[in-house]
């Protein structure tokens, strides 16, 4: 199987502009996530995929593979499906694509390779990560997405909430009645699969909760969760990237 690694990184951002240019030791963010990427042994190829000039300019500056994409997009998903339509065009074509974030320099290749093994599955559409819940603080912040699954490793839901609801229990209570799971943000898609998801429509349970995966699911796409104890750590602000580099 030939996968592809695509890495979306939009200069734009509410919290953090510039996100992926922001120094972490001596490199940007985007050149710490793409070396991460490429030690992934079953990417065939790792691309960054951007709509700024400043942030192509960097990544021709480091050796790695950019490419611009429209500015309109408003997920890494559309971004991910306009570099496989490009793609296509130049007459290079994947079987799958994974969607790693932009904002995790220090994500571990295993992860990536979970994902890709995940994909090998003729039965797996999109496949995705899933980590359980240690502490009470990530179990009620709405910034960190829950998930619950199937008896076969399907998701059922995704939610900001915290679900399942535990009646009976008192919420202090929760953490340890219960064994739940957060989502870990990357998706690994069939490439005809992407093609299909990124002309869908939003619908009430994406707009109710502002996460893409609820469309695919509204629209009767399976979702397999494959469970990771590796940690995730995204820096969605300058707050975050200071803990980081306070460490």
């Amino acid at each position: 199987m030939k996968i592809a690694g695509i890495i979306p990184a939009r200069y734009a951002s509410s919290r953090f502009p510039g996100k992926p240019l922001a120094d972490i030791k001596g490199k940007t963010m985007i050149h710490r996530v793409y070396e991460q990427c490429i030690k992934c042994t079953l990417l065939e190829k790792v691309i960054i995929a951007t709509d700024d000039e400043r942030i192509f300019d960097e990544i021709e500056g480091f050796g790695g593979m950019a490419m611009m994409t429209s500015t309109r997009h408003e997920s890494g998903t559309e971004r991910c499906g306009e570099v496989v339509e490009t793609l296509e065009r130049q007459g290079d074509v994947f079987d799958a694509i994974i969607n790693i974030q932009g904002d995790e320099p220090f994500i571990d290749p295993d992860q990536i390779t979970k994902v890709a093994i995940q994909l090998k599955n003729e039965n797996v559409g999109i496949a995705t990560l899933v980590k359980k819940i240690t502490n009470r603080k990530e179990l009620f912040d709405p910034n960190v997405v829950k998930v619950v699954l199937d008896k076969d490793g399907m998701a059922l839901y995704f939610s900001r909430a915290t679900i399942p609801y535990l009646r009976g229990f008192e919420q202090v209570k929760w953490k340890n009645q219960h064994s739940y799971l957060k989502h870990v943000g990357i998706y690994g898609y069939k490439t005809e699969t992407l093609k299909k998801i990124t002309t869908l429509p939003k619908g009430k349970l994406e707009v109710a909760e502002m996460l893409e995966q609820l469309r695919w699911i509204e629209n009767g796409y399976s979702i397999f969760a494959e469970e990771t104890e590796l940690e995730s750590i995204a820096i969605d602000s300058e707050e975050d990237l200071s803990k980081i580099l306070n460490v």
